[in-house]
């Protein structure tokens, strides 16, 4: 009898807390469409002074595709580095780089934001700053760049009651920490990659798992964008409403990309992993105004390209954090609605017609997005 009652207690509990968090979730989406609707009716408020904002399009703004041969043949019309200050009494350092003739160059900034959901909200209720359910992410900053990261662990180690988000929360916090350290390299975000997952794998006790993962560093000394990915998560560039650069998903086969894994030490089970030195890099000159989007592919298998750039293309130059948040919540919203709705005839579902496998809909996942425009 008491144990009846016991079971009934709990499921009771479970009930209630599933309502709970359904209701927080339908009040988070009110939240979010409501700052994305006022922030549509604050843009056509102040159309005429946003206007100035927006950088004037260069005639060549590349293809997205290029090549490092290509990007360094490539001359931006404009480069963010190239915007001339008046300030007499500065020191080289900071926001500004001296040059040999006293005058002053203001550096480039990034401003940026983050949002995201976890696919299920019963598992990961609680928050975690870093961390959308077995997503992670990071961003930070010093005087000689600006980084950001975000990595998906692979969610198939459940079944072996491993938590995946560990091993992507633990990677992105030692990219992280390991960003401002002395030796940092600005123009070698793989190297970044490869030291921190070189500690993962040194831990007295082993953090198992595995996850794709992209790094950017926007080097303020060149205004380059350098870039690693590893997987299926990955990164855009938009110009003057057009995407100029773009990541490369690597994957073995559909629906497996390339991870870095580390198996648990003494179990027969064999993990797909895929080194550092995997990682795809690009480099890509920058230009004032640029925005980029980085996300795990929770947002790329649902969200189209055209969708994406409906909602980046209002952003271009604009240092606002505010505003810049609700485009980043509108995209990750508009993705978790995506993922949702078996109709939507979805870029995942796309590319698995193309090899006969039937996902049709959307697809569920964790999602996360960095938003970031360069100022």
């Amino acid at each position: 009898m008491d144990v009846e009652i016991s079971l009934d207690i709990g499921g009771t509990r479970r009930t209630i807390q599933q309502a709970f968090i359904s209701c927080c979730e339908q009040l988070l989406e009110i939240a979010l469409l409501l700052t994305h609707e006022s922030g549509q009716f604050l843009r056509r408020l102040w159309r005429g002074s946003s206007q100035e904002l927006a950088p004037k399009c260069p005639e060549d703004i590349g293809d997205g595709t290029m090549s490092r041969s290509q990007h360094q043949s490539h001359k931006p019309t404009k480069s963010a580095q190239t915007k001339a200050t008046g300030a007499g009494n500065l020191v080289g350092e900071g926001d500004y780089l001296r040059h040999e003739h006293k005058i002053e160059t203001q550096l480039p900034r990034l401003v940026g934001v983050a949002c995201g959901f976890a696919k299920d909200q019963i598992i990961h209720s609680q928050y975690n700053r870093g961390k959308f359910g077995e997503d992670a992410w990071f961003m930070s900053s010093n005087s000689q760049a600006y980084i950001m990261g975000v990595a998906d662990g692979v969610g198939g180690w459940r079944n072996y009651g491993v938590d995946p988000g560990e091993f992507s929360m633990f990677l992105m916090r030692s990219c992280e920490r390991m960003s401002n350290a002395a030796d940092f390299a600005p123009k070698r975000p793989e190297l970044l990659l490869k030291r921190a997952y070189c500690d993962l794998l040194e831990q007295k006790c082993p953090i198992v798992g595995s996850c794709t993962a992209c790094i950017l560093t926007l080097n303020r000394a060149n205004s380059t964008l350098y870039t690693a990915n590893i997987g299926d998560s990955g990164f855009l560039v938009m110009r003057c409403g057009q995407v100029v650069c773009r990541s490369k998903e690597q994957q073995h086969h559909f629906n497996t990309p390339y991870q870095l894994a580390s198996p648990p030490p003494g179990h027969d089970i064999k993990a797909l992993s895929d080194g550092p030195e995997t990682a795809d890099t690009i480099q890509f000159p920058m230009q004032l105004g640029d925005v980029i989007l980085l996300a795990t592919d929770g947002v790329y298998d649902n969200v189209p390209e055209t969708f994406l750039l409906d909602v980046l293309a209002e952003i271009s130059g604009i240092d606002n954090p505010v505003r810049l948040q609700m485009a980043a919540n509108a995209v990750a919203l508009m993705a978790r609605t995506l993922s949702r709705n078996p109709k939507h005839d979805s870029p995942f579902s796309q590319n698995a017609r193309k090899l006969n496998i039937d996902a049709s809909g959307g697809k569920p996942d964790d999602i996360t997005v960095l938003l970031a425009t360069v100022v």
